[in-house]
């Protein structure tokens, strides 16, 4: 990294103080924006930066060479990634990309347009067991590939919906869009596009706290041939228990398990033994519960690299977070038929 950066972020929630811890180990935090005045101040005393409370503001406020994480809740993803990208400035988006394919792909049309890089967090691409089975894909080590199985039993108890934008359907978006749009990449990432799929999905334990599923089963066929389960649920007992992908090859079968994707669970591989691997990063912390992986170092230090090279080339991911969010809008479009 040859460059410091100026950073700029807007929300200052849990998510925010982690994406703020880099970027004072990675260059210098100019401003953070937070429609709660309080909160915003306590933030920017705490990180010896400016505050503002409108997000344009914190923007006019920018200089040469700045980046914009975008830590705020998913409805607004969309349109303040655009806002920052026509002051041309460079934008680390969270997930989820948006809630529409349309805004996905307005982002990535702005970020063209105004030849600035656009990122969007996929942090557990990074996790060791995922970039162990990765590289086993890429080197066609399991030979075919029959079928995928996807777990995700994670708890969210009614405490984590009150006086919050989540579990609001236009503001949130759904289940998979706040808890496991992570693991729907993987998918796309490792697998491809979805050629169909068939979905059902129900509000089991949260009537009339959320406005959307707890928990769905859905059956899909990729682009490839391959086969493949998504089983999920935001109502395990009391804590997360699981989040794994199962992948069944024709020369080895192999399962990153843990509770995030973090861990290499099982493997049976035709003339090759997977090393030891690290064990990785821990979970991220928001309070009473956990979410993914916590690899936003790695994330942090790929979009700077990708700056410094100066390549006005819209960055891949943006394609593969607007892939990602293509199929939670059909899974929930199949599951409404």
């Amino acid at each position: 990294m040859s460059e410091k950066i100026n950073f700029l972020l807007a929300g200052c929630g849990r998510i925010g103080y982690r994406h703020a811890q880099i970027m004072s180990s990675l260059g210098r935090l100019q401003a953070v924006c937070d429609i709660d005045p309080e909160k915003a101040k306590l933030f920017a005393n705490q990180h010896h930066c400016a505050y503002f409370t409108s997000f344009n503001s914190m923007l006019e406020s920018s200089t040469a060479n700045s980046l914009v994480a975008i830590c705020t809740p998913n409805y607004l993803h969309a349109p303040q990634s655009i806002a920052a990208l026509q002051h041309k400035l460079n934008v680390l988006c969270e997930k989820p990309m948006a809630l529409t394919g349309r805004d996905c792909a307005d982002m990535i049309q702005a970020a063209e347009a105004n030849q600035k890089k656009l990122f969007i967090v996929k942090q557990n691409r990074y996790n060791p067991a995922v970039v162990a089975v990765k590289k086993l894909l890429d080197a066609n080590r399991l030979g075919n590939i029959y079928s995928i199985q996807l777990s995700c039993f994670w708890n969210r108890n009614n405490h984590y919906y009150e006086n919050t934008w989540k579990g609001k359907k236009a503001l949130d978006g759904g289940t998979l869009y706040t808890q496991f749009s992570h693991f729907i990449d993987l998918l796309y990432w490792m697998f491809g596009d979805v050629k169909r799929l068939q979905a059902i999905i129900k509000n089991s334990a949260h009537q009339g706290i959320i406005e959307f599923e707890d928990n769905g089963a859905v059956t899909l066929e990729f682009n490839n041939g391959i086969i493949g389960s998504i089983n999920y649920t935001v109502n395990a007992y009391q804590k997360n228990m699981e989040g794994s992908l199962t992948i069944f090859g024709e020369k080895g079968t192999v399962k990153i398990g843990g509770q995030y994707l973090n861990k290499l669970e099982y493997q049976a591989i035709d003339n090759y033994t997977i090393p030891t691997l690290p064990s990785g990063n821990s979970a991220n912390q928001y309070g009473d519960y956990e979410g993914s992986m916590s690899n936003h170092e790695q994330v942090y230090e790929h979009a700077i690299n990708t700056i410094n090279l100066a390549d006005t080339s819209v960055v891949t991911n943006s394609f593969e977070a607007l892939k990602t969010v293509e199929i939670i809008e059909r899974i929930y479009e199949a599951a409404a038929v």
